[in-house]
């Protein structure tokens, strides 16, 4: 049995924060953002809003879109790495929110690969045939574990949340294929350092300003221009497909060289990619069903057509999903 999308959602905070507003706060400017990286804009939440607000919004756009009573809600699946809480899980406060009584569900820790971890995770759900209705949703508040000091990450992140609900597919629509990899040898590049239990939190971890992120740019670059090329182009070979076969490439929205470099590699032209990077920043695990949302939104979808999604993230993490779309609400 096939998972197919059968409707899609997204939510950004009120608050957005320019690259101009950028410039009061550190030393750096409009040009360097927007040539270095395509961000011009980034969207923040307010005083008191957690990522668990963010994905409770798309929840119930879920539920109305798909025609779906909350009760009827099987699983849930939040990918993010700023949850709310360590425990319970982001996931709970969601099912608790929505009042799907009969759901259980689960965080998912895949950085900027995450949501495509937890779509493969819930399409195997509906595979199985013990699920129904799986909702997935990818939501991050990154402005929590910015350090905004470091000119070299703050300007890159903003907040967000998307997701789909998954359904049994009923014809030839819906999740082909994917391919996942992590490797782990990556890890020290782009990090958390503390708040686990390697590091748990002190007065010395806070003072270092460990609880924020951290990268080695530019080995990052490198590895996520090679990963999320490759595995787009690994996708599409094992599924005899080109390039001009893809009605639209969604790919995380880290930095457009990385954006371009792999479209390149696939030979997927430009106006085949959905870039919104420039307004939203690097949401992490929001940046792909957010994508998905505006694309349904601004007509780039169309049942039949093939979508090419692609991730690659801290851990390292990087994958792959082929979709052929489907009818959606």
């Amino acid at each position: 049995m096939r998972a197919t999308i059968t409707a899609t959602a997204r939510y950004l905070p009120e608050r957005v924060l320019t690259n101009f507003d950028m410039e009061k706060i550190i030393d750096t400017s409009d040009e360097w953002i927007r040539t270095r990286t395509g961000i011009e804009t980034r969207h923040i939440v307010s005083n008191g809003q957690a990522t668990a607000d963010l994905s409770t919004h798309v929840a119930k756009q879920l539920l109305e879109r798909s025609g779906t009573k909350p009760e009827d809600v099987d699983i849930i699946i939040l990918a993010t790495v700023t949850p709310d809480r360590v425990f319970p899980s982001t996931a709970a406060i969601i099912q608790d929110n929505i009042s799907a009584k009969n759901a259980w569900g689960f965080d998912l820790s895949g950085a900027c690969t995450g949501f495509l971890y937890a779509l493969e995770t819930g399409a195997n759900f509906i595979a199985s045939g013990r699920y129904k209705k799986v909702m997935v949703i990818g939501a991050e508040t990154m402005s929590s574990i910015i350090d905004y000091t470091d000119r070299n990450t703050c300007v890159l992140f903003g907040d967000g949340a998307g997701g789909v609900m998954l359904e049994p597919a009923t014809n030839d629509e819906g999740i082909l294929d994917s391919i996942m990899h992590i490797d782990g040898s990556g890890a020290d590049f782009l990090q958390m350092p503390a708040g686990g239990s390697l590091l748990p939190a002190s007065h010395e971890t806070v003072d270092k300003r460990l609880h924020s992120i951290q990268q080695d740019g530019k080995t990052v670059f490198k590895f996520a221009v090679r990963g999320m090329a490759e595995v787009s182009a690994d996708i599409l070979k094992r599924n005899n497909l080109n390039g001009q076969d893809i009605k639209l490439f969604i790919p995380h929205q880290a930095n457009k060289r990385i954006i371009d470099a792999a479209a390149q590699r696939c030979g997927i032209s430009e106006n085949q990619v959905l870039i919104n990077i420039n307004k939203y920043g690097n949401t992490t695990a929001a940046t792909i069903p957010i994508g998905i949302d505006e694309s349904v939104e601004d007509g780039r979808l169309k049942k039949g057509d093939l979508v090419l999604l692609a991730a690659f993230g801290a851990g390292f993490t990087w994958g792959s999903t082929l979709i052929r779309w489907g009818n959606i609400s």
